[in-house]
């Protein structure tokens, strides 16, 4: 297998002349983006002064020759979070042991122009919605408004339907919205019949207008009791998808701030203590996490300020248990019933990585799966494990070679 060993870079690509009198050479603003790509991808860079690099072209062509079991990955997602994944050696530019070069993406130049030699697109799209329109239409494709950038880019896979895309932006649009992944999580019930244990989604209701009169009913006939977690229906890519609540009083909820449409949800007392699931191709991995307090605890705590909602951003942390035992909560799960659900999911959502929440309803033990995303940085995992089943997962979405099932790693 042939790869990239090393870059040079004509120096005329870094510096431009200087403007001051010594006229010494300063660094150009673009060159930043290119040595930022560099600094985490696991290859020898060096800077040449003069040398003739007119011919990257042959060099190309030569390594295609070569190399022909080499696929190019590009990406794209938000700075931060590629910087994460780089950082991890997620995206080495020389080949990884099963065949996969990874070349960052930048809206800075023509979409096109940069696909023309890659095999495939890993994309975190949620980084680009502008935003999120929910208004009657059941067509969720539509409502969402992405960069300019990145609507080159579903162009371009339009026009291209052999550039394989990791994974599909219609596959990803149930992950955006909450209400979808709902009504989607109570197909959980046909899982069930094998096990002791149960696994579900939790109840649930959408609502258009808190101060509707016959709201309180409507919680009632939705198996809802307080107090309820209240969520924006957009999950994720506009600014107030994670401005949530805890509602202890029916009568709170006429001026709630939290954004409508919304979602009502269930709140599970689960111990404080939160199981994260991640499916990477056909690899489950799972971390134990501390988590919001029992309602007892949060009602103890809504006292003190007259019951009056509680109002958080789900990115931030809540009062957690910190007398509890990850130990102990571990005997708690049933990984056989998990897996399933993991299973179920993948081929429901069709998407090579996700990751989802698990909380075990401490009255009846039920396994209750409170939220499901796109492309988790799955941190908990250690990165020798986790960086080449994140390889291994792209290469056989690229090659078709996908498994069907997947197994649990404990």
């Amino acid at each position: 297998m042939c790869g990239v060993k090393g870059v040079v870079l004509d120096a005329s690509i870094l510096l431009k002349a200087g403007d001051d009198e010594n006229g010494s050479p300063s660094l150009r603003a673009d060159a930043v983006y290119v040595l930022r790509k560099l600094r985490y991808s696991n290859i020898f860079t060096g800077i040449s002064y003069g040398l003739d690099l007119s011919a990257p072209k042959d060099l190309l062509e030569k390594h295609q020759a070569m190399g022909k079991d080499v696929k190019m990955v590009g990406y794209l997602m938000k700075p931060s979070r590629e910087e994460d994944f780089a950082k991890r050696g997620a995206f080495p530019i020389k080949p990884t042991p099963n065949g996969l070069i990874f070349v960052p993406l930048t809206y800075a130049l023509p979409i096109s122009q940069q696909l023309q030699e890659i095999d495939g697109v890993l994309h975190k799209a949620t980084d680009d919605i502008i935003t999120v329109e929910m208004s009657s239409s059941s067509d969720f494709e539509n409502k969402v408004t992405y960069t300019e950038g990145m609507q080159e880019l579903q162009r371009y896979i339009g026009c291209h339907p052999d550039c394989c895309v990791i994974d599909p932006f219609t596959n990803i649009y149930p992950v955006l919205d909450r209400l979808k992944i709902q009504q989607i999580l109570g197909g959980l019930e046909n899982l069930n019949s094998k096990s002791c244990s149960k696994v579900r989604g939790p109840h649930f209701l959408k609502v258009v207008d808190f101060r509707e009169p016959k709201l309180e009913d409507k919680l009632v006939d939705a198996k809802l009791s307080l107090p309820n977690i209240v969520k924006p229906q957009v999950a994720c890519g506009v600014a107030d998808a994670h401005s949530m609540a805890i509602v202890f009083k029916a009568d709170s909820y006429k001026d709630l701030n939290v954004p409508l449409p919304a979602i009502v949800q269930e709140y599970v007392d689960h111990s404080s203590t939160m199981f994260k699931f991640y499916v990477v191709g056909k690899k489950i991995f799972f971390a134990i996490k501390k988590s919001t307090p029992n309602a007892d605890t949060l009602i103890k705590l809504a006292e003190e300020k007259e019951l009056k909602p509680l109002l958080f951003d789900s990115l931030k942390s809540l009062p957690v248990d910190k007398q509890k035992s990850q130990n102990e909560d571990n005997t708690r799960i049933d990984h056989e019933l998990v897996t399933d659900a993991a299973n179920w999911l993948r081929r429901v959502l069709d998407l090579t990585i996700f990751g989802f929440d698990v909380v075990i309803q401490e009255s009846t033990g039920d396994h209750v799966i409170v939220d499901v995303n796109y492309l988790p940085s799955f941190k908990e995992v250690p990165d020798e494990v986790a960086i080449p089943t994140f390889w291994e997962a792209i290469k056989e979405k690229l090659t078709g070679k996908q498994s069907t099932e997947a197994a649990i790693l404990l």
